[in-house]
Order: C-alpha cells, then sequence, then structure tokens
C-alpha cells in the first residue's frame, strides 16, 4: 500500500483523541488482512481530495 495514496484521500481524517490521522473506511477483519497484506496493488477505498480532478471528471 502507497503511503503517500493515504496522504490524499479524502478518507484519512485527524482524530484529536488519537492526535493522528486515520483511515475512516468501515472494513471487516477480511478486508483489513488483505488490504495489509498487499493483495491489492493500490488501495480500493482510495477517494481523492483533490475537488479540482472530481469537476474535471464531471466535465466530460
Amino acid at each position: 500500500m502507497n503511503g503517500n495514496q493515504c496522504d490524499t484521500c479524502n478518507n484519512l481524517v485527524y482524530d484529536e483523541d488519537e492526535e493522528a490521522y486515520t483511515c475512516e473506511v468501515d472494513m471487516d477483519e477480511d478486508d483489513m488482512v488483505r488490504l495489509y497484506s498487499g493483495h491489492y496493488p493500490s488501495c480500493p477505498y482510495y477517494q481523492s481530495d483533490d475537488e479540482y480532478e472530481v469537476v474535471k471528471h464531471q466535465a466530460f
């Protein structure tokens, strides 16, 4: 899993109680194991936080 991909993901939010960023995706245990074991070439839950990219896709 690419750490840089997480840095630009909408699912990564700051948790004030933990004082750290955490992923908000609701995964079950099997999905978590697949994700962290390298089963996926990239995160299937990734959502870009780049608003321009979203608008660009809507224009076409």
